[in-house]
């Protein structure tokens, strides 16, 4: 991994969002959203050095960027979106540590990350979110909100699960947000809306106008409407 610093934010104690692309794009909605609506700025970058896969471009090979951005605004470091994760587990490790490591150098108290949460259960237009923490305090506090906590024991793969192992090993407090979807390869507008509606209830801020992802989700929906009818 390489590590590129643009500029020293200004920043103390901020809240830290991080997360990366996953099922149903789910983390790379969620911090797109939040940079484009809080106007975040880029004050450092992470690039792979190990290409997961290669283009062919029909007779010749073009070798994919892998970056990924860290971003802040009053008082909030974004870090991650992007168009995939790191494929080896040294990498994937590297990214939490730097993570925490940024964390910890502007005194952060606190780390979210948001994802997919792949169920059965059919929700129409109005999936869940559901919210794991670093301990039972915290999971206790969550639920004095009414805020749904994740229902039974699973294994969260991936950094978007990675990175609250990490933040409990350096004793940071976390919670991860993870949206209800069905179609993990389709994107999910609404899941990430939920995610957002959440924490906006749990961080007291808000984090921009949800109804262009109500109408993110319409699109989907209709463009997967045609694609049916054309099928007969």
């Amino acid at each position: 991994m390489e590590f590129i610093n643009i500029s020293e934010p200004e920043i103390r104690k901020p809240l830290v969002i991080a997360a990366m692309q996953d099922m149903g794009n789910v983390g790379s909605i969620v911090v797109n959203f939040i940079n484009k609506n809080l106007g975040t700025a880029p004050f450092r970058h992470v690039k792979s050095t190990r290409p997961p896969y290669v283009y062919d471009r029909g007779g010749f090979i073009e070798i994919p960027e892998e970056k990924w951005e860290y971003r802040f605004g009053n008082d909030i470091i974004i870090f991650g979106g992007g168009s995939g994760q790191p494929q080896q587990n040294d990498e994937l490790n590297e990214l939490c540590q730097d993570v925490i490591d940024i964390a910890k150098k502007y005194d952060a108290k606190f780390i979210y990350t948001v994802g997919g949460f792949h169920t059965s259960r059919q929700f129409g237009k109005h999936p869940t979110t559901y919210v794991t923490t670093t301990s039972k305090n915290l999971l206790e506090q969550v639920q004095k909100l009414g805020i749904e906590t994740t229902p039974q024991e699973s294994v969260i793969t991936g950094f978007n699960g990675l990175i609250l192992g990490y933040a409990k090993l350096n004793g940071i407090n976390g919670m991860g947000l993870y949206g209800e979807l069905l179609e993990p390869n389709i994107p999910q507008y609404r899941a990430a809306k939920t995610i957002i509606q959440t924490l906006e209830k749990l961080t007291y801020q808000k984090l921009g106008d949800l109804s262009e992802l109500d109408a993110k989700a319409d699109a989907v929906d209709n463009q997967l409407s045609g694609d049916m009818k054309d099928e007969y």
